[in-house]
């Protein structure tokens, strides 16, 4: 008979007493969703015809509480998501909101127009649109027939 090993995703331990189950349960989403302060939610960056087009999820924040700088072909947003709410005890099971101070910075290409740059934040989702400078937009070529 030959022994088989399982591999199991999640330790698995004695549960002596209910408080014992519940620290089980909290180290089992520590370890299937850790959280991370450090990076903001998800970002999105695209292209259309006419503009270069950044979303950036900034839940809880307003257009106050957010920074966004071009310094040559640098764009930088900087904010802080809320920090959660001391007032009661809490004893969280799974906890994957970002919080605190973040900063993310792309670079841009040459063919953006950094001038005419479009900032707006609404339902949680910051979009900055940046149009394409006259040369860097895409132009259909017509072919003659001979």
């Amino acid at each position: 008979m030959a022994l088989v090993r399982s591999a199991r995703p999640f330790p698995v331990a004695r549960v002596a007493t209910p408080e014992d189950l519940f620290d089980g349960f909290e180290r089992l989403f520590e370890d299937a969703f850790p959280a991370r302060s450090d990076v903001p939610v998800a970002m999105d960056l695209y292209e259309t015809d006419e503009a270069l087009v950044f979303e950036l999820g900034v839940p809880g924040l307003t257009a106050e509480a957010i920074d966004v700088a071009v310094e040559g072909r640098q764009l930088t947003v900087r904010a802080e998501l809320p920090a959660a709410s001391t007032e009661e005890a809490r004893r969280y099971w799974v906890r994957t909101m970002p919080r605190g101070a973040f900063t993310r910075t792309i670079r841009l290409p040459s063919g953006v127009d950094t001038d005419a740059i479009d900032a707006r934040v609404q339902a949680g989702m910051l979009t900055l649109r940046m149009p394409k400078v006259a040369e860097a937009k895409v132009r259909k070529v017509e072919i003659q027939n001979v």
